[in-house]
């Protein structure tokens, strides 16, 4: 009986290892379908474009130029399909939102059809494609399918439709009629390759306005991949990802994906506005970025190798700079869209795109500048001095001076370079959002803080940005000055108010007295910032667990409930923060021609934030406010249980060799 018994479990043994390797070349067979050894796929991508679909002149690596464009970046996939007709092209979301050319989101889809025209292959959602609210997603979605042209996929994995309500399946209306889907299937030479589509946790953080839940993004891939290996026959594994990378690798999102699901060939890691020079590699897993806005497009080829995994060759990022020429066809195309910009947007603002607003002779920080250089910048500072002198003068003004303005730099998608600034650059410099109002571009808001609440700010520029450096603020109406070297939440050292002898911020007061205003703790100060920023103040008690308390107030000192109640008119007309800097640049003093001339003012350090490099005790100890003395007593208090325990733990060693010692006599 036990013979048998021991029998039964050896065939049942044997029978479980024929299931599992079944099971096995099963799994093997969907991963390997008619590819061989040495097949070859080559792949163009991009990400975030922001609706840069045509050329601007910014700064890149250090030059002014004029780059960029859907024309050069068709010229590019031309001249690759020459080469290879069936070459994939793939883009990581950010399609939208970042030139005027999202004025017409809803009603055009130019992004996504623009995309379709040109031949991509597929696409992802990123956080900027819900800016207009889930009705303006549907919209898009909707103007795009009914379009009848052709389209890019739209591949998403992620979304968690659990807890659907009304708003929610509207969304999901308009995907199946859009046809978006969680992953497809593309032949390329022969080659079956799987594109997914995911959207990560910090897109989602950077979306207020997203209706959408979403599955832990590595979690959703791995769950798909395995899915695509059980029911398909594919040789290479594609994700289109609008995670993200960072230098902290624990907030790396692309880089978690690539570690936890090896079975991945290829990442397409958009979000972070990351420019991989080149590829970052996990095991068989390549993960590739060329920047946004379309400055480069990423070229790459996969070969296959003899264990039926994939290597990277021949990765280069091709710069769409002036020696790329425009593609006629799609130039062509792209006017179509154009017509409607100026007459359906720009006319409420009695602008066009390319009106002159004024010359410029300096150079502007950039965007990575404002980034990556904590310090004041003048861009920032321009554009708060804007915020004051557009509410100050807005027709209607209610007569309550604005004690500050502030800019954080992840609300700043593009700087000015020496010559014309258009409206159609001031737009790009601030693209982003909607109104109540359902007209594009976030509106300003008003809203009220304590002078304790201002100095909280001041710290968290301070002591928090360098962690998250899209919160960087940049300020008109407050000075600070900080030491990077003192202890976190105590790095400001002077923190006060200015106004100079016209009652603003302003170029033409520069060089007269400037006041200095102390704050007062509890005095309420009128603080001006666009619709989203404003939103994300009052988030900064959640954030840090009610350590750092920031409550934006009414007038009246009651908190705000409704930030849209806070937006500033213009008239009868929500005053659009891009629209504030547009009359500020074109209020500077005319030249000859009547046209302003941006003013020296802005080619030089105003002193609004100053870093003091110090690093003598004395430096680093004076002036300790209550968060270095809890964070001082917090120490102390770690260290004096640390002791305390070490004190028992000698003791009972002590009492034990004691007893030890009596015991042997």
């Amino acid at each position: 009986m036990e013979k048998k018994r021991k029998r039964g479990c050896r065939i049942a043994g044997l029978f479980a290892a024929a299931v599992s390797i079944i099971f096995f070349i099963g799994m093997l067979a969907g991963r390997t379908a008619e590819a061989g050894e040495g097949s070859r796929v080559s792949i163009l991508f991009t990400h975030d474009m922001h609706s840069h679909i045509n050329s601007f002149r910014t700064v890149y690596k250090g030059e002014d130029v004029d780059i960029g464009g859907f024309g050069r970046i068709q010229t590019i996939i031309n001249r690759q399909r020459a080469k290879d007709p069936e070459t994939l092209l793939v883009d990581g979301g950010d399609f939208s939102m970042g030139s005027l050319f999202q004025t017409v989101y809803e009603t055009q889809a130019s992004e996504i059809r623009l995309m379709g025209a040109m031949g991509y292959d597929a696409t992802t959602f990123g956080n900027h494609e819900f800016d207009f609210r889930s009705k303006g997603l549907e919209n898009m979605l909707r103007t795009a399918a009914e379009s009848g042209e052709s389209l890019p996929s739209l591949l998403v994995c992620n979304v968690d439709w659990t807890d659907a309500g009304k708003e929610q399946e509207g969304i999901k209306e308009a995907f199946d009629v859009y046809g978006v889907k969680e992953y497809e299937i593309v032949e390329k030479n022969g080659v079956r390759i799987a594109l997914i589509g995911v959207f990560g946790e910090d897109a989602l953080a950077c979306a207020p306005t997203c209706a959408l839940s979403f599955q832990n993004p590595a979690e959703a891939v791995a769950e798909t991949v395995e899915e695509i290996l059980a029911k398909e026959e594919v040789d290479m594994l594609v994700c289109l990802s609008h995670c993200g990378t960072n230098e902290d690798k624990r907030k790396s999102e692309d880089e978690i994906i690539a570690q936890k699901v090896p079975e991945l060939d290829l990442i397409i890691s958009g979000h972070s506005h990351t420019t991989l020079e080149e590829p970052l590699t996990y095991g068989d897993t390549y993960i590739v970025s060329a920047g946004e806005y379309g400055k480069a497009v990423g070229s790459f080829a996969m070969v296959k190798k003899g264990d039926g995994r994939w290597m990277l060759e021949d990765y280069e990022l091709l710069p769409t700079t002036a020696e790329v020429p425009e593609d006629e066809g799609l130039k062509e195309k792209i006017k179509e869209f154009e017509k409607t910009i100026d007459e359906d947007y720009l006319s409420m603002f009695g602008y066009t795109a390319d009106q002159v607003l004024a010359h410029n002779r300096y150079d502007f920080s950039t965007v990575q500048d404002l980034e990556q250089i904590h310090t004041e910048h003048n861009l920032g500072n321009l554009m708060a001095d804007a915020y004051i002198y557009a509410v100050e003068t807005a027709e209607g003004y209610d007569g309550v001076p604005v004690d500050m303005a502030v800019v954080p730099s992840g609300t700043i998608r593009d700087t000015y370079v020496p010559g014309d600034i258009t409206v159609r650059n001031v737009f790009d410099s601030f693209s982003l959002g909607i109104g109540k109002d359902g007209i594009p571009g976030y509106p300003l808001v008003s809203v009220y803080l304590t002078g304790r609440e201002l100095k909280i700010a001041a710290e968290i520029d301070a002591s928090i940005s360098d962690f998250m450096k899209t919160a960087r603020l940049y300020m008109s109406g407050m000075n600070m000055v900080y030491n990077p070297n003192r202890l976190i939440l105590n790095k400001v050292t002077d923190v006060y108010l200015t106004r100079d002898d016209n009652g603003m911020m302003r170029p033409e007061g520069a060089g007269g007295n400037t006041e200095r205003i102390e704050l007062e703790d509890g005095k309420l100060y009128r603080v001006v910032a666009d619709l989203y920023s404003g939103q994300m103040l009052s988030a900064v008690t959640d954030m840090s667990y009610g350590i750092l308390s920031l409550v934006p107030k009414h007038a009246d000192g009651t908190p705000v409930a409704d930030f849209e109640d806070c937006i500033i008119y213009d008239g009868d007309r929500e005053l659009k923060a891009w629209a504030g800097i547009a009359k500020y640049v074109a209020s500077f003093e005319a030249g000859e021609d009547g046209i302003a001339n941006v003013p020296g003012y802005y080619g030089e350090s105003q002193g609004r934030k100053v870093a003091e490099d110090k690093k003598d005790l004395g430096s680093l100890v004076e002036k300790p406010n209550r968060y270095a003395v809890m964070i001082i007593a917090a120490v102390f208090l770690a260290v004096a249980a640390i002791a305390a325990i070490i004190a028992v733990i000698i003791k009972m060693w002590k009492k034990a060799a004691g007893r030890r010692a009596g015991n042997g006599k």
